[in-house]
């Protein structure tokens, strides 16, 4: 029985909602994919990876053109940087033009760059050029992109430590330091200007292991907790990253800002750590990782921006075992560079059949809900047909 054009386009449009159905319960969390090691997997085995972990959101820390290739045709998104040791060379329009021409072009009809960064926490570094060099950088890369005709596909921003603020608790208090206002209002400007946002990497490990006993592990790791009402506004907070978070937005407010969205760039808990290094542990990794998922998985907001659901980078995608600092720079990984993850965060391992290795699946709801709800599209779109045969004698 052949099956006429208007059936093909009706069992057609079913599959397209199937489709979106599944797209809908991937996770929207955005991951660092840093490479600061010598034994990581090749581009195209983290691909897999990536694929795996319905994963639609990568950082980069440079604009790695391997990596940009090998994810070409694919549905990520990347965010692409340039480096503080470049950000002289980007002042000069020339230079960011080329530097895009080399960077961003070539790839953008196969590859989806959304976003570039330009240097990564270089407020409060203590580099003066630096600080100089920043806001002219961005602003010549920016016009670099509106000339090449891209300015509407690719934004400019930067990454932020949380150093810059001088004040963030209760959140409605939130301030950047005195002797970076001069700095951060006119990036504040442009970030209102290009309706780009503002990244910050916010890390509540650093709180815990600065202070452990006046600041609770229950309530950096989302655990049950009282948690606390900030004064001013009556809002209660139950955990310190969407305390950090409405803090950022409160200094921006006392800049004369109310138009501009904070991202988290970066967020994370290492695995392991040195003997000073409190809370440094897999079990606490585990937990702090494992409960924002949650929390990005339920869309929400902070108490002061409930509308917005948080936007975060998760810090990061292997452990990187050349990175210096102390022992815990190198134990932000969810994987071991040979793609086993660290700790279960509701992550599933399933073997390749070629090349080794393991590369998890992310599990949003158990297989069996999966396989219940593709039988049940199945058997809608069948009886549809049914009906449309029957109805056509």
């Amino acid at each position: 029985m052949a099956i006429s054009s208007s059936l093909f386009k009706l069992i057609l449009l079913f599959l397209t909602i199937h489709d979106l159905f599944m797209q809908s319960h991937a996770l929207n969390f955005g991951i660092n994919y840093g490479q600061i090691a010598n034994n990581l997997p090749s581009h195209s085995r983290v691909a897999a990876l990536i694929k795996s972990l319905n994963v639609t959101r990568i950082k980069l820390y440079d604009a790695d053109p391997n990596v940009l290739s090998t994810f070409s045709n694919s549905n990520v998104e990347f965010m692409i940087a340039i480096g503080n040791d470049n950000l002289q060379n980007m002042r000069d329009p020339i230079k960011a033009q080329t530097w895009i021409q080399q960077n961003v072009q070539p790839y953008l009809s196969k590859t989806k760059i959304t976003a570039i960064n330009v240097g990564n926490e270089v407020l409060g570094n203590n580099d003066l050029n630096s600080y100089i060099n920043l806001l002219p950088a961005m602003q010549s890369v920016y016009n670099a992109l509106v000339n090449l005709g891209l300015s509407q596909q690719v934004t400019v921003t930067t990454s932020h430590s949380y150093v810059i603020l001088s004040s963030s608790f209760p959140p409605s208090s939130g301030s950047f330091r005195e002797d970076l206002v001069q700095y951060i209002q006119p990036l504040l400007s442009f970030h209102a200007q290009t309706k780009s946002p503002l990244l910050i990497n916010a890390y509540p490990f650093f709180a815990y292991k600065g202070d452990p006993e006046h600041v609770s592990l229950n309530y950096v790791l989302f655990q049950p907790n009282p948690g606390s009402v900030d004064p001013a506004t009556n809002l209660h907070y139950d955990n310190m990253l969407y305390a950090q978070i409405d803090a950022v937005y409160a200094a921006i407010k006392a800049l004369g800002h109310n138009d501009i969205e904070v991202k988290i760039s970066e967020t994370g808990w290492p695995s392991k750590g040195d003997a000073d290094e409190v809370g440094a542990s897999l079990q606490n990794a585990e937990i702090y990782h494992t409960n924002l998922l949650k929390r990005i998985a339920m869309r929400q907001g902070t108490p002061a921006k409930s509308s917005v659901p948080v936007d975060i980078y998760v810090f990061a995608l292997f452990n990187e075992d050349l990175k210096p600092g102390p022992s815990s720079e190198k134990n932000y990984g969810l994987y071991y560079p040979d793609g086993t993850p660290v700790y279960s965060i509701g992550l599933q391992q399933s073997q390749q059949s070629q090349g080794g290795g393991y590369f998890p699946e992310m599990v949003i709801e158990s297989k069996s809900n999966i396989l219940s709800n593709n039988f049940v599209f199945y058997i809608l779109t069948l009886f549809l047909v049914f009906v449309w045969e029957i109805r056509r004698f």
